[in-house]
């Protein structure tokens, strides 16, 4: 190392520092650093332009100092603005932070994507299956989203209807029981039909609440799940129905039917009936009229086409199926038990077995597995 050099350098390069706006003690502390690398580095490579490689280093080192202070004093700020420790306030933020992920620069699908990720801890697979879409597709939704949002703030609420998505598919998951979120969704939309004035907050509300009402009925004390017709009507919850049907009503007053209303009205219809042959079959027809107009949706004419069968018999209902792509999750299972009420146990044993094989989960694919072993076993007594 060349000292004189080093001394002859060293005041030019403190007075770039300075003259760049650092104070004169930084300056000269970020000098030292510049001068104790030179000591390391030079020997072995030294610069071309040493004044410039000094003034360089210097300068960085003078920046990550300013904003390391920066942080620190950021912090000491936070912990003197911390409160005097106490119990915690009683305010919930949860609903508002599904509206900040419902954010204006997101799509509605991705937006509900990401909050479902982000605030609702589903994973992606399961976001995938509600979304019906294969799980790498919902993977590069998720990572977009997130791209799209990086160093965006979240100061403006998204639109309702993104809310609603979001919170109904959390039901869902939570009905399903894969993820137990279901009391955590209706709390939610409890609260957000208490602050805003729609009517499908409450159709949403309503329709979680029938649905609700059946859940301690939908699985046998072994974990098997158990069909809707076969449910044993008295372990429903009456008082949830009840409300259930009076929110709904109220809703369908005001004339603005969406498509939770309509899902409610048909779940309120399944709850009215005292026994499964009693059921208003035809008026369902209608309603699922009524919401695959509102939705376009395919699995709404897939189940339309299972109330079909049941208003006008199986023939009926394996016509309505015909139109839709067997490809739809839960085509198969349909099918099955539309064949199976037309005669057709070979079919509806076969359908029923290949259903089993694409079920979503372990206790739908138990279920059809019996199913398929039932016809099976019946297939060879009539042999």
């Amino acid at each position: 190392m060349d000292e004189a050099l080093i001394r002859s350098l060293t005041p030019g390069v403190l007075t770039v520092l300075v003259r760049r706006g650092a104070d004169f003690a930084a300056a000269e502390d970020a000098v030292q650093d510049a001068l104790v690398e030179a000591v390391r580095g030079w020997p072995d490579d030294p610069p071309r332009d040493p004044k410039g490689w000094l003034v360089t280093v210097a300068w960085r080192r003078f920046l990550d100092a300013a904003r390391a202070d920066t942080a620190r004093r950021r912090r000491e700020d936070r912990v003197e603005e911390e409160p005097a420790p106490g119990p915690a306030p009683d305010a919930d933020d949860t609903l508002q932070l599904y509206f900040l992920c419902a954010h204006p620069s997101l799509t509605p699908s991705s937006a509900v994507a990401l909050t479902l990720r982000a605030v609702g801890g589903l994973t992606t697979r399961q976001i995938a299956r509600a979304y019906l879409v294969p799980e790498a597709t919902m993977a590069q939704r998720i990572s977009r989203a997130k791209r799209t949002v990086a160093g965006v703030r979240f100061d403006r609420p998204g639109d309702v209807a993104t809310v609603l998505r979001v919170l109904y598919l959390v039901f869902n998951e939570g009905y399903s029981g894969d993820v137990d979120l279901a009391a955590e969704a209706i709390r939610l939309t409890r609260q957000l039909a208490a602050s805003v004035d729609h009517p499908e907050v409450a159709g949403l509300l309503a329709l979680m609440l029938l649905h609700h009402a059946r859940r301690a009925a939908r699985t046998a004390p072994d974990g098997s799940l158990v069909p809707l017709a076969e449910q044993d009507r008295g372990r429903w919850d009456t008082a949830s129905i009840a409300e259930g049907v009076e929110i709904l009503q109220a809703a369908l007053a005001r004339d603005r039917l969406g498509e939770f209303q309509a899902q409610a009205a048909i779940a309120a219809l399944h709850a009215d009936a005292p026994t499964a042959g009693e059921t208003d079959w035809v008026q369902i027809v209608e309603w699922y009229d009524e919401l695959a107009r509102l939705t376009g949706n395919p699995v709404v004419r897939l189940n339309r086409a299972v109330a079909v069968g049941e208003a006008d018999g199986p023939r009926a209902g394996l016509a309505a199926l015909a139109g839709l792509d067997g490809a739809l999750p839960r085509y198969a299972a349909v099918a099955a038990y539309l064949h199976e009420r037309d005669g057709d146990v070979d079919t509806a044993a076969r359908l029923y077995a290949e259903a089993a094989h694409k079920a979503p989960d372990l206790a739908e694919r138990d279920h059809l597995t019996r199913q398929a072993a039932r016809l099976n076993s019946r297939r060879r007594e009539d042999r």
